[in-house]
């Protein structure tokens, strides 16, 4: 688990994960100030176990930026 600091782009791959999972989302305030949007994503359907949390990371404003930049980049601007 960790802040994401920065996004390096990397080439392109036309593998496509074969399975999808579901993903929580949180806001979170830490004690010094500042807000982080975190997403913690949960194991596959076919996990053996019950449902819980297998990858969590943290964004902060500068890094959601970036991320809003490539996701604006990749499927376009347009917002709902």
């Amino acid at each position: 688990m960790a802040v994401i600091r920065k996004f390096t782009n990397a080439p392109p791959t036309t593998r496509v994960h074969p399975s999808t999972t579901d993903a929580i989302v949180r806001v979170v305030r830490p004690v010094g100030g500042g807000t982080l949007l975190q997403i913690s994503t949960l194991g596959s359907d076919d996990r053996k176990s019950e449902p819980k949390v297998s990858q969590t990371f943290q964004l902060d404003a500068m890094a959601a930026k970036a991320l809003r930049a490539l996701i604006d980049s990749t499927f376009g601007s347009e917002r709902a």
